[in-house]
């Protein structure tokens, strides 16, 4: 299933050339592709952020889609890359549990462990596998290169150790996701998870919410709120101001919803 589109989502940043170099090979492999950027911004080795906003934005794109992840501390060492295919969409990534949110949301009809170097460049870096392998696998596969020939079956594939919101009588914890640019303080916690009319507070770090509104108009300006955003989840924000910078609030740290 070749595909035209490969996204991007990675710890690189936009200062350095490293995304430029990855983007070159990809393009010298398939010159037909379309490079989509979900982001470069993920906090360097932030495992768990690059697992949501992966999650947060893979969906909206078209049935066959290569989407590529470099999210990688472990560089270098015995952790396999990875080349998964869902009924949908196919994932070149390390197996560090950056896919961990699509794990829980699609079904995996295939995956390898990435270990034909036909189908990587050389000479491998120990410390650029985005550029040498991860790249040019997903270029390869976005060309049509049948998962199977990029490696062996692989099995087990490792996800995150991150607790699922609990309810706990007439409180429900869940965890802040991510931070995003606005500072709004983005939390696991569905909206389905939230009965309607019953939201009483909702506290995060140093700022507490007493309602949810609908939108951050709703808030006079300088005043923290809490809404469901647009990823359909749970989130702190200050209208015109930062949620995260207010709250201190970081990513894994507990966000508390009192419920009637």
């Amino acid at each position: 299933m070749a595909s035209t589109i490969v996204t991007m989502c990675t710890d690189f940043g936009t200062r350095d050339g490293y995304v430029a170099a990855i983007k070159g090979v990809m393009l010298g492999i398939a010159p037909h592709l379309t490079l989509v950027d979900i982001s470069h911004e993920v906090a360097p080795q932030a495992v768990a952020e690059g697992a949501f906003l992966l999650g947060s934005a893979y969906r909206y794109f078209a049935r066959g889609t290569v989407h590529l992840v470099v999210v990688d501390p472990g560089v270098g060492s015995e952790r396999r890359g990875l080349a998964v295919r869902t009924e949908q969409h196919a994932f070149v990534a390390p197996d560090n549990g950056v896919l961990t949110h699509v794990l829980r949301r699609e079904r995996v009809v295939a995956a390898v462990s990435l270990e034909e170097r036909a189908y990587w460049r050389e000479p491998v870096s120990k410390t650029f596998h985005g550029r040498d392998v991860f790249g040019p696998v997903a270029a390869h596969l976005a060309s049509g290169v049948p998962l199977d020939a990029l490696g062996p079956p692989a099995a087990d594939l490792v996800t995150l150790d991150w607790p699922a919101p609990a309810r706990r009588g007439a409180l429900l914890v869940g965890h802040v996701a991510h931070v995003d640019r606005f500072g709004n303080v983005i939390s696991d916690i569905p909206a389905g998870l939230l009965p309607p009319g019953q939201v009483r507070e909702v506290a995060v770090g140093a700022l507490g919410v007493d309602r949810l509104l609908g939108t951050y108009a709703e808030a006079p300006a300088g005043q923290p709120l809490a809404l469901i955003g647009s990823h359909g989840y749970l989130e702190v924000a200050v209208r015109e101001g930062s949620a995260g910078a207010t709250s201190g609030a970081r990513v894994g740290d507990e966000v508390r919803v009192h419920l009637a």
